[in-house]
């Protein structure tokens, strides 16, 4: 007498894997539901408004446009924006959970996607947090305080604002992912713009090669949104030094160190 057994293939979660959306959601909630990222969100938020609202009141008349009102909105944004791109690939490293997470998920590749992910829909989301609050702050000033009121920005303007956007998250992802410290990485950004800022404006004879070095003079033109000709090879020159190279080095760095 023989008997015959049949073997049901597994089809756990260690088969399957975890989706792709349900590591993102948890990147989102990492940055959300934690007492610092939540501040920082909300900071952003308030930011944005008082910063509308006080350009509003302390400008001409003729400056109450929603291109300037875009550009005022997206200012501050663009120098907290980086600090959520550092908390998001730091959090792991800073407080020991990486353990934890890359036991749940070992492809480190998936869970940087899914932080990328994460930080770009709230990087998305402020930028339409801005061009909401400028498009109220427009109708409101023209209709009370007899602003200009115009609304000329296009398509070249939304792209200008995006990509200068997206470029200051990425900014912030890259020191986060090469120097894997929060604390560290928080520092060296803020400290580095300033102190070539400084060295470009006492030192004249380099005051021409600021926009191939400096990454924050490189953007200027695309918060102004006159970019254009050379000013796009200078951007691109600045975004391979300050942006990819240390990307390309951190992203390294995290798929090879070693979890502790």
């Amino acid at each position: 007498m023989t008997t015959t057994i049949q073997h049901t293939p597994r089809t756990d979660r260690a088969t399957v894997g975890i989706p792709m959306s349900r590591l993102v959601r948890v990147e989102l909630r990492k940055l959300v539901d934690t007492r610092a990222g939540s501040w920082l969100l909300l900071g952003i938020g308030l930011v944005t408004v008082i910063a509308v609202i006080v350009y509003a009141f302390a400008a001409d008349a003729s400056g109450l446009t929603f291109e300037h009102f875009v550009n005022v909105a997206v200012l501050p944004q663009s120098w907290l924006l980086p600090v959520l791109g550092i908390m998001a690939v730091t959090g792991e490293w800073t407080l020991r959970t990486g353990l934890v997470t890359h036991t749940l998920e070992p492809r480190r590749s998936r869970v940087l996607g899914a932080k990328f992910a994460a930080t770009g829909i709230l990087g998305g989301l402020g930028v339409a947090l801005a061009i909401a609050v400028a498009a109220l702050a427009n109708l409101l000033t023209s209709a009370l305080m007899n602003g200009n009121g115009a609304w000329s920005y296009g398509l070249d303007g939304l792209r200008d604002t995006v990509l200068f956007q997206a470029l200051s998250l990425l900014q912030g992802l890259a020191l986060g992912a090469l120097l894997m410290n929060t604390a560290a990485a928080i520092v060296v950004y803020f400290v580095l713009p300033t102190a070539f800022g400084l060295l470009f404006s006492l030192v004249d004879s380099l005051a021409g090669a600021a926009a191939w070095i400096d990454i924050s003079t490189s953007q200027a033109p695309l918060f102004d949104h006159t970019i254009s000709g050379v000013d796009w090879l200078q951007l691109l020159v600045t975004t391979a030094a300050w942006i990819l190279v240390p990307l390309a080095a951190g992203l390294w760095r995290l798929l090879h160190r070693e979890i502790k």
